[in-house]
């Protein structure tokens, strides 16, 4: 988790972010942790090394649709205890901003690394950096991942026998790509 941290903080500094170094940020960190949780609880209560993979996998997975989720947040119009745009201003590049970044021509581009770097705390210049996101199509595209990872999780969870633990888990991740907090 600490190394994925750093990783992100290194890239924050230079908004140098692609894609694939997201993903290996938020599997060092979220996802990381939430794989490691269900492979604990997998391993509490069997001895099966692939049992605990899968569950492993399954949290990896899971993780890193949370992790999408939570970013989404910060583009949105909902309250939800955060102040929106705040990963903008703290210099973090999300799975909506890469996208937008990487679908922009040469000026767009220019405004949304200008943004970041120098007006990330001009309310007016964020929030004119959030409809950029969305009119590229950055939310719709973060969305999509996001459901990706989540079936991939769920695609896990049906090699298991149908029990209410198995249910349990299907249930979870309906929960973190749904919820509003």
């Amino acid at each position: 988790m600490s190394e994925g941290e750093l990783l992100q903080i290194q890239k924050a500094r230079k908004l140098d972010i692609t894609e694939e170094v997201y993903f290996d940020i938020i599997k060092q960190k979220t996802a990381s942790l939430i794989s490691s949780a269900c492979a604990i609880g997998a391993a509490s209560v069997t001895g099966d090394p692939e049992i605990i993979k899968k569950l492993g996998d399954y949290g990896e997975n899971i993780g890193i649709a949370f992790q999408i989720k939570d970013d989404l947040f910060d583009y949105g119009e909902d309250e939800i205890g955060k102040p929106r745009g705040i990963d903008i201003r703290e210099k973090k590049m999300t799975l909506p901003l890469i996208y937008a970044l990487q679908n922009s021509n040469r000026s767009e581009k220019s405004m949304i690394i200008n943004t970041i770097k120098n007006h990330n705390e001009d309310n007016k210049k964020v929030k004119a950096l959030i409809q950029l996101i969305k009119d590229k199509g950055g939310m719709d595209y973060a969305v999509s991942r996001m459901k990706e990872f989540k079936d991939a999780a769920n695609s896990i969870l049906m090699t298991f026998p149908d029990n209410p633990s198995r249910k349990s888990l299907f249930e979870l991740s309906d929960f973190i790509i749904n919820r509003n907090k």
